[in-house]
């Protein structure tokens, strides 16, 4: 059976004017992602990780190009639109967590239930809760997030970007402010959800944990240089 492309993007490039000239973040990158799958977007600084994931989550448009989501174009939606989309559709993981620091880490969870209007409201609580618990911290629901070690604030927000049952997951540098013991446990749960059939598409340095993914993406000067698929994933 034929896999199925979530995110497409067709010929992507992304300029930024500086000093009186243009600088190509990216040029002409073309890549799919298929439900189901865990890939690593992987090159040194500068070379385009982060704008790519702004691509796919659509917080930027492209300069040129097209971005398709299910096969229906995304590129130049309203600013209210595409953000009723992402909302919806695209779960965002940061390296620094990005969580409201006045709100009990259910509450962070309930945010983006209340926003995109996701379930009937009286089912928001408990389905925020069996997040916590799928991401291992449902004991701390009713802690503010400094409350919590850096480990669990970044499975906090793993819960709260699965808060509208999103089938993309980004995660830009998630594991880049972690031990390497919890690191291991957020690229093990990333793979969980991968296999429950989300595309899961993460930014990393660190080559050890992008060769626990299906597929490696490496960029340089804004370019896909490689784009391998693993033989075998741990």
């Amino acid at each position: 059976m034929q896999e199925k492309k979530t995110i497409a993007l067709e010929d992507v490039s992304k300029a930024y004017s500086g000093n009186g000239e243009d600088f190509f973040a990216l040029k002409a990158v073309s890549c799919a992602f298929s439900l189901g799958e865990f890939a690593a977007v992987v090159g040194k600084s500068g070379s385009g990780k982060s704008t790519l994931l702004n691509m796919i989550a659509g917080i930027d448009n492209p300069t040129d190009g097209k971005v398709y989501f299910d096969g229906k174009l995304i590129t130049n939606m309203s600013e209210g639109k595409t953000a009723i989309w992402r909302g919806k559709n695209i779960g965002i993981v940061f390296q620094f967590f990005q969580l409201i620091p006045t709100l009990t880490v259910l509450e962070n969870v309930l945010l983006p239930m209340d926003f995109c209007k996701a379930y009937p409201r009286q089912k928001r609580v408990s389905i925020a809760k069996e997040l916590l618990a799928k991401t291992g911290v449902a004991e701390h629901a009713n802690k503010l997030p400094l409350q919590l070690s850096g480990g669990e604030q970044q499975r906090a927000a793993v819960a709260r970007a699965l808060a509208t049952d999103p089938s993309v997951l980004v995660a830009d540098e998630p594991t880049g402010n972690l031990d390497s013991h919890t690191a291991d446990e957020i690229v093990s749960l990333f793979r969980s959800l991968a296999a429950s059939g989300k595309a899961v598409i993460m930014v990393t340095h660190s080559e050890e944990l992008a060769g626990r993914t299906d597929r490696i993406i490496t960029l340089r000067d804004g370019e896909i240089i490689r784009d391998e698929r693993m033989v075998t994933a741990r």
